[in-house]
């Protein structure tokens, strides 16, 4: 949680006075209904800003990363527009809304009810997916049900609901002389005696029955055993096919439908043959069928009356994953190769050594041998158990020998137990870890029975269309062959889910489907989805603050992500867009730059105004490079390849990817390119990183489908820098992430001071107990409970905020305590620390990675997602290389200014020239023209990508026409 930061002292005087004018103004009605107009804000790092923004326009805030954006339009904007809503709320509705902080603003005029659209994860909830939480889906199942055509699970045959008039019809067509008989089942598969139901029956007149088969006299009905099962059918009447028994046939149909709830079947007397009617549904061809309803909730994967029996609707089961279970194939079962029934260099547990001795001697094989040199069988055995007991044997403490009979169920079954009967974190963890989601066995994955998939529309089941791609999805909803009857029932439905995927196809999704787990999308896919949704919805007069809708996708679909936001704009609403992107940027009506640089030096309005006037700014970092006044230039000469050294990824198959080849240069930087859904991520992060960490960090992940990676031999360490968080609480911050704060604490326990008082490193620690304020914990804040109010945090009485108590904070160094360095800015840390070479290397680091700015002991949680990303590759700077290591990075430039994008591929090519390896996926041209080797995968996303269009230098992609990639770096090249 952000603590709000006090204003200074000095400040007081102008904050009461600019409240007063605050009010007057309100009162005169200064500013124009027509503007939002912020005064007076100072939410983290704004430095008391005014600025105006016009309403129903498009406005995007630009600045550097870190400048305070997002702290003006998520953190005050937003927050202020979301606080008057609820405000505006009974106290009851309040309650369960939670309380929403008044952000540090004097005065904002102009509010429209707020929706933020941001960039955070959607439901991680592995029921929820694509079609539901865009509703597409729930239209789908209304669809289904109404004009979907059921058929038979076993034989394919429409069933469909009979009168008795139609099964009376149906049976008059059988051939003249036929004999049959009509049964009623009435006792399927239930246990009981049953003598009181044959003795009503008796009495209603009926006098033979079929009892478990057999066909005999109710009066000589046999005694039923009352723990048994049993089957009782009621002969309703005995017939011989013929014109003129229609009457005594329809009465005899509809007497039996009474007597077994809707069922009735035909037993025909001069063959082994039966048929069932039924007034709900049944299959023409007899086959049961459990589907006695079709409704809305039938089609639901979270519902009892449609979903898969066996996965109850998740698609997927857990199960034991050999290759997770088993460790190094050369040693043997002694060794420990079974890895969770070994007890490390102990090897095996003595129970299960016991236990594996008697089924070594009893199927033949020695517990000495190598795991790869055992046949499959054996294997087998061992992993899924045997059928048979096997003897167990061993000798006690006194020499005697016990034995018992045991069942063996493998090493494979016994994990899948032991997880789903785990009592705490650590064996949930401990067994989950050996363990992989596969397709259910029951369902493939659709998560619905096989009676729901059996209902079509125009042949096609649910769940068949929610496997679709967008694109295809929407292309079947609108060829749909319907009659006019289903047109006319379908006509709404159609026309919603039709027009929601449309605006999905609008915001570039097309290659998603609607079956994709919501957990495994993006931030910017989950951003793009809420962003259609929002469209759909028609409202006018909002607020809506979007955070980097373009992130994640390539510049031939970001024309049309403008144009959604052009099409939300002009239904009446003020779209608030933090972005980077220059397109978006010189779509707008408005700009707002932030800066002028990041941190403390940002935090002030460098331009508002139009695009044209942003361009004629030169104190905007932001129009100097918009203008051409700054440019990233393109490398004067590339890394040469090496093909000796190549990493070799062969068949890769998983998802999109068509059993594709890629050989992958080392030494050099590679971006790997495609239009979004082309495949990019599950080729570099799903195969590549994953058999990289497991072969080389030792890691235990199920790399995704493909034959081999080959060339590993020349590698030695993978590094995954991504962008998530450096810590998830205050306590970390980039001084204890990077390490360097133990060599600052290690410098204060040698100060004289220190020595004299007998302090160690750890005294300096605001985590552990003795050197840190105990009254606050080491926090610096004391948080105070208002009840119905907003938390409120304040500096704690006893330290002043400084985290440590009176006596540490009395050891100097140069003048300045522990809790002094932290509040540096790493600019200043780096002159400060110059003499003590250990330390200074780390803050002149992280000073040239562009986080000058940043002070050493700030919160991880205030970091923004390029700050934590390039702490993280400072961290690897400082690390001794040895030229082997491999970096892979997914978009590092999302969130990134034009200047820290320049940054950022500085300390990329750092890495390089000491002989490492960065593979990048990136959509930035900036980034895309500065690689040394580039891999295009497309041409479409989707089913339509996953094969390579293009490799070679970014020259070399440019001539290739079939690239999207290679005709927007065409124009850059130029």
């Amino acid at each position: 949680m952000r603590v709000p930061r006090a204003p200074p002292r000095s400040h007081i005087c102008t904050r009461l006075s600019r409240v007063t004018k605050s009010t007057a103004a309100q009162s005169a009605r200064l500013t124009s209904t027509s503007n939002v107009a912020v005064q007076g804000a100072r939410v983290h790092n704004l430095k008391d800003i005014d600025v105006s923004i016009p309403r129903d326009s498009l406005v995007v805030f630009t600045g550097l990363s870190g400048s305070g954006k997002s702290s003006l339009a998520f953190d005050t904007i937003f927050a202020e527009g979301q606080r008057r809503y609820i405000e505006s709320l009974s106290s009851y509705a309040r309650q369960f809304l939670g309380q929403v902080d008044r952000p540090d603003v004097d005065f904002i005029e102009g509010l429209s009810p707020a929706v933020s659209i941001d960039q955070k994860s959607t439901n991680r909830n592995p029921r929820s997916t694509v079609g539901t939480i865009t509703e597409i889906y729930d239209y789908m199942r209304l669809l289904w049900a109404r004009i979907g055509i059921p058929h038979c699970a076993k034989c394919g045959a429409r069933i469909q609901r009979q009168t008795v008039q139609q099964i009376a019809d149906t049976l008059m067509e059988l051939e003249e002389g036929t004999r049959y008989q009509l049964i009623a089942p009435v006792v399927q598969q239930k246990k009981g005696t049953f003598a009181d139901t044959i003795r009503n029956y008796i009495g209603m007149g009926f006098s033979r029955a079929v009892i478990d088969g057999e066909v005999v006299r109710l009066e000589d009905a046999p005694e039923l055993k009352k723990q048994v099962k049993h089957d009782i059918s009621i002969v309703v009447d005995r017939l011989v096919a013929a014109p003129e028994i229609l009457t005594r046939l329809t009465d005899s149909v509809e007497t039996a439908l009474g007597l077994s709830d809707g069922l009735v079947t035909v037993d025909y007397v001069d063959s082994d043959d039966e048929r069932t009617f039924s007034e709900r549904l049944a299959c023409p061809n007899g086959h049961p069928v459990t589907l006695t309803e079709i409704e809305p909730r039938t089609f639901s994967f979270n519902a009892p009356f449609g979903s898969c029996r066996t996965c109850d609707g998740i698609g997927t089961k857990l199960q034991a994953d050999p290759d997770l279970v088993i460790g190094d194939d050369e040693l043997s079962i002694r060794d420990g190769v079974i890895l969770p029934w070994t007890q490390g260099a102990k090897g095996l547990y003595k129970y299960f050594d016991r236990l594996l001795s008697g089924v070594a001697h009893e199927y033949g094989f020695d517990l000495d041998t190598p795991w790869k040199d055992f046949d499959e069988d054996t294997q087998r055995l061992i992993l899924h158990g045997a059928d048979d007991n096997v003897v167990v044997q061993w000798r006690n403490r006194w020499g005697r020998k016990l034995s018992y009979s045991s069942s063996y169920e493998g090493v494979l079954p016994y994990v899948v137990r032991k997880h789903s009967e785990a009592e705490s974190d650590y064996a949930r963890h401990r067994y989950g870890e050996m363990l992989r989601e596969i397709p259910c066995p029951a369902c493939s994955g659709a998560r619905l029975s096989p009676e729901v998939l059996a209902v079509t529309v125009n042949g096609h089941s649910i769940s068949a269309v929610t496997d679709m791609s967008l694109a295809e999805s929407n292309e079947f909803m609108q060829s749909l062959t319907l009659t006019d009857r289903e047109a006319h029932i379908a006509q709404a439905v159609l026309r919603e889910i039709r027009s929601r995927l449309e605006f999905l196809l609008e915001v570039g999704l097309a290659y998603l489907t609607m079956s994709r787990a919501a957990g495994t999308l993006s931030g910017g896919e989950a951003q793009r989805i809420r962003l259609a949704t929002q469209i759909g919805s028609g409202l006018t007069g909002v607020l809506y603050v979007l955070d980097e809708p373009s992130i994640g996708l390539h510049q031939r679909d970001n024309r049309r992500l403008i144009s959604t936001l052009e099409s939300l704009r002009d239904l009446g609403n003020t779209l608030v867009v933090v972005e980077h992107d220059e397109d978006t940027i010189r779509a707008s009506d408005w700009v707002v730059d932030v800066g002028p640089g990041a941190g403390e030096h940002g935090g002030e309005i460098v331009h508002s105004g139009s695009y044209d006037e942003l361009l004629e700014n030169t104190q905007s970092v932001t129009g100097d490079y918009l203008a051409g006044r700054r440019v990233i230039e393109v490398p004067a000469e590339r890394r040469a390849i090496d093909r000796e050294r190549m990493i070799s990824i062969q068949s890769a198959k998983a998802n999109n990817l068509q059993n594709i080849d890629v050989e992958i240069p080392l030494g050099v930087f590679v971006a790997v390119t495609g239009v979004s859904g082309s495949g990019k991520s599950t080729l570099i992060n799903e195969i590549l990183y994953k058999v990289l960490a497991n072969t080389l960090n030792g890691a235990k992940q199920v790399p995704a489908k493909h034959k081999r990676v080959t060339g590993l031999e020349q590698l030695d360490k993978v590094v995954h820098v991504d962008q998530a968080p450096i810590g998830r609480t205050p306590r970390s911050n980039p001084a204890t992430y990077t390490g360097v704060f133990d060599k600052i604490r290690s410098l204060f326990a040698e100060t004289p001071e220190a020595k004299t008082r007998g302090y160690q490193p750890g005294r300096f620690s605001f985590n552990v107990k003795g050197g840190r304020c105990e009254n606050c914990q080491g926090d610096g804040t004391i948080k105070i409970e208002m009840n119905f109010l907003p938390d409120v945090y304040v500096p704690c009485e006893v330290c002043g905020g400084s985290r440590y108590n009176r006596d540490t904070l009395s050891v100097l160094y140069k003048g300045k305590s522990i809790s002094d360095v932290l509040t540096m800015s790493i600019e200043e840390a780096t002159d400060f620390f110059e003499p003590i070479q250990s330390i200074h290397r780390y803050m002149a680091t992280l000073n040239d990675v562009g986080l000058g700015y940043v002070r050493l002991g700030q919160a991880a949680t205030t970091l923004s997602g390029g700050e934590a990303q390039r702490v993280k590759l400072a961290t690897e700077l400082q690390r001794r290389s040895k030229g082997r290591s491999v970096y892979v990075l997914d978009e590092p430039t999302t969130g990134l200014h034009f200047e820290d994008v320049a940054k950022l591929l500085t300390v990329l090519n750092s890495l390089v020239e000491k002989g490492n390896t960065v593979i990048t996926i990136e959509h930035n041209l900036d980034v895309v023209k500065s690689a040394d080797y580039l891999i295009d995968l497309g041409p479409e996303g989707g089913s339509g990508g996953g094969k390579v269009i293009a490799v070679g230098t970014p020259e070399e992609v440019a001539k290739v026409g079939e690239s999207f990639t290679g005709q927007f770096l065409a124009e850059m090249l130029q």
